[in-house]
């Protein structure tokens, strides 16, 4: 007799069909309360971090000037030492790395 194994084996498709079955007569939330969920938990999400933590911190950074060997690259904008010019045109200075 010839098998067909494309065919699914008797066990499989009667776990498919009860799965289907259940998946039908299970109570699925309402999608107008789904929204409104959605909705609360994006406002109390405010004043939360990334990882839902609650920042009260103030960052500070120190800014230093540019110092007067160094230069700002017209492409990448990167502050860099003079020793990297590559191409200076029309007071616009570029480094290096971008004319490589």
């Amino acid at each position: 007799m010839a098998t067909d194994y494309d065919e699914l084996r008797s066990d499989v498709k009667e776990f498919q069909d009860r799965s289907l079955a259940d998946l039908q007569s299970a109570k699925a939330p309402d999608a107008r309360s789904v929204v409104r969920e959605l909705d609360e938990t994006d406002a109390l999400d405010d004043s939360h971090g990334p990882g839902g933590e609650f920042i009260a911190e103030e960052l500070t950074i120190e800014v230093v000037p540019q110092a007067k060997d160094e230069f700002t690259c017209s492409s990448c904008f990167l502050v860099r030492h003079r020793s990297q010019i590559a191409r200076q045109k029309d007071n616009a200075r570029y480094c290096t790395d971008c004319e490589s």
